[in-house]
């Protein structure tokens, strides 16, 4: 948890601050999901009194991003049949970054953005590395970067909260031997037909990219259910 960037300003600002250091945290991952959020525990890891925290995790319960679980508050945690529909969003919200170049002939994406994503994940081709949860924050890195590059911040900030939604279980979709490596390649395609101007087949090839880690991540979280050690990022 990281306290880094709150200071000494009173009222308004100083709420702002912790509100926006938790839902860092939150966003991050750096607050597990079965962490409880007790004011005193927050209070006191980010230097603050009981208040701005009390303040900032209704605020925060109010985003979708913190639920109330049997003894306080809690980061939200999607339940396995919420999965699907998440997922719809989030296939609906990237298209649609797609779809708006498509549909005005005066819109193009910032190659600038995309460039530098892209330069990111040849460096990442040409690495080996083990199936590991932390290519998660990557990814996600990648889809921002993409629709941000479409020039909708409004769409940026939807995809940002049912990323936050569906990170807990995220893990599951890379972790299988040889996922690692088909992503990379999925996204290098996706990231150059969009340089390249060839919009409808990157939109198809997104969707199709995105459909498959919904259906890893929703078989395996129903796997996870029944493993002690994981079952924390889903409920029932």
């Amino acid at each position: 948890m990281s306290a880094t960037g709150i200071g000494d300003p009173s009222g308004e600002s100083l709420r702002d601050q912790v509100y926006v250091s938790i839902r860092t945290d939150l966003l991050s991952g750096k607050i597990a999901p079965s962490q409880r959020l007790g004011e005193e525990r927050l209070a006191h890891a980010y230097g603050v009194s009981r208040t701005p925290v009390r303040e900032a995790l209704a605020r925060l319960q109010s985003d979708g991003l913190v639920q109330r679980g049997d003894h306080g508050l809690y980061p939200y945690r999607p339940r396995v049949d919420e999965l699907g529909g998440l997922y719809e969003l989030r296939i609906l919200l990237e298209l649609q970054g797609v779809r708006r170049i498509l549909e005005d002939d005066t819109l193009r994406h910032d190659p600038e953005i995309l460039g530098r994503e892209l330069d990111r994940w040849y460096a990442l081709r040409a690495r080996t590395f083990e199936p590991h949860s932390d290519f998660v924050t990557l990814d996600e890195g990648f889809h921002i970067a993409v629709l941000a590059s479409a020039g909708n911040p409004a769409l940026v900030d939807a995809l940002v909260s049912v990323n936050t939604k569906i990170r807990p279980v995220r893990m599951f979709d890379h972790l299988t031997p040889g996922r690692l490596e088909t992503s990379v390649e999925e996204h290098i395609l996706i990231a150059e037909l969009i340089l390249d101007n060839q919009l409808t087949v990157a939109c198809n090839k997104l969707r199709a990219h995105i459909d498959e880690s919904k259906v890893l991540v929703v078989e395996r979280a129903h796997q996870a259910l029944a493993m002690a050690g994981l079952a924390s990022a889903v409920r029932n």
